[in-house]
C-alpha cells in the first residue's frame, strides 16, 4: 500500500515541526554545554507500527545466503506484566550459495528505516548532548552487536558495540557508552580509528554475526539515550558513577563521559576528531 501525498505532506510538516521544537529546546536549554537532563526516546515497539513501518531486515539471503531475519510485534496481555516489544528471531545458517565469489554467509540483522525529509533536510538524530545509549532486552544469550549509522562520509561504514548481557532468558537493561563505539566496514574494524558522528545519526539496528548455526531470538521493547544512571534503573561500575559524579555531583553527565577503547598498542583512544560531511 501506498501513502497518499497528502499523507506525505502531513508526515513531512509533523517530522519539520518536531525537529523545530527538538532544536528550539536544544539552544534554550543549552543541552550542548550541560548535556540532556531528561531520557531521550529514540525508538519503541508499542504499536505494530512501529515493527512493520520502522524496521527494515537484513541477511546473507540478500547474496545467496540461506540465513533468515524476521521482526514480529508482541502485544502486552493480561496474563502479562511486560510492555509490548519486538521479537527479532530466525536461524544462522553457514551454508554458502553456488557462487564461487561469495565465501563467507552466516549473519542476519534489523535496523530503523531511514527516516523521511524535513524542512531542514534530512531527519537525523543528534546525539551529542548524551553519554550512554541504553537498551531494554531480553536475550538469548548469543553475541549481537548494536549498529549505528551515521551520515558520515563513508555510506557503508558502521560503528558497533557488543550487546553484552548478564541475564539469558530475562529482561534487563543494557547500557552502551557512545565513546565505546568502533568504526567498521563490512564487518572489519577500520583503522584509523574516528569518533562518531554523533550529530547525525540516521540508523540504529542490530545483527547477529557470530556464525553458529541454530535458531535465535532477541526481544527489545525500546531504545534511548540518556545521561543520568538513575534513570535506568540499574546500577553503573563504579568507575562510571565516578566519571560522571566528578561533573556536578549529582549524576548529570555534561558532556561525554571517557571510553574504554584502546587501540593496537593497548593506549587509550582519545578522540580528536570527527570524520564530517
Amino acid at each position: 500500500m501506498r501513502a497518499t501525498p497528502a499523507l506525505y505532506r502531513a508526515n513531512f510538516w509533523a517530522r519539520s515541526y518536531a525537529e523545530l521544537k527538538r532544536t528550539v529546546n536544544f539552544v534554550v536549554t543549552k543541552e550542548g554545554i550541560t548535556g540532556a537532563k531528561k531520557p531521550f526516546l529514540l525508538h519503541s515497539f508499542n504499536t505494530p507500527e512501529s515493527v512493520s513501518d520502522d524496521l527494515k531486515t537484513l541477511s546473507d539471503q540478500n547474496i545467496g545466503g540461506s540465513s533468515t531475519s524476521h521482526v514480529d510485534w508482541v502485544g502486552p496481555t493480561a496474563e502479562s506484566n511486560y510492555n509490548a516489544y519486538a521479537r527479532f528471531h530466525g536461524n544462522i545458517s553457514r551454508e554458502l550459495p553456488p557462487d564461487p565469489k561469495i565465501m563467507r554467509t552466516g549473519y542476519a540483522a534489523f535496523r530503523t528505516r531511514d527516516r523521511g525529509p524535513t524542512i531542514f533536510g534530512k531527519s537525523l538524530w543528534n546525539m551529542d548532548p548524551y553519554a550512554f545509549l541504553a537498551l531494554r532486552v531480553k536475550s538469548d544469550g548469543r553475541s549481537y552487536l548494536v549498529n549505528i549509522q551515521t551520515d558520515g562520509v563513508v555510506d557503508t561504514d558502521l560503528h558497533q558495540h557488543r550487546l553484552f548481557v548478564t541475564r539469558p532468558g530475562e529482561w534487563e537493561t543494557v547500557i552502551l557508552k557512545w565513546n565505546d563505539f568502533v568504526r567498521t566496514n563490512y564487518g572489519f574494524v577500520v583503522e584509523p580509528q574516528m569518533e562518531m558522528l554523533k550529530q547525525k545519526i540516521k540508523s540504529i539496528g542490530i545483527g547477529l554475526t557470530d556464525r553458529v548455526e541454530g535458531p535465535y531470538e532477541l526481544c527489545i521493547e525500546k531504545i534511548w539515550a540518556t545521561n543520568r544512571y538513575d534513570d535506568l534503573g540499574v546500577e553503573l561500575p563504579k568507575h562510571d558513577r565516578n566519571s560522571i559524579e566528578s561533573v556536578n555531583g549529582h549524576g548529570d553527565v555534561g558532556g561525554s563521559i571517557p571510553g574504554g577503547l584502546k587501540n593496537k598498542k593497548g593506549e587509550h583512544i582519545q578522540w580528536q576528531g570527527v570524520a564530517r560531511r
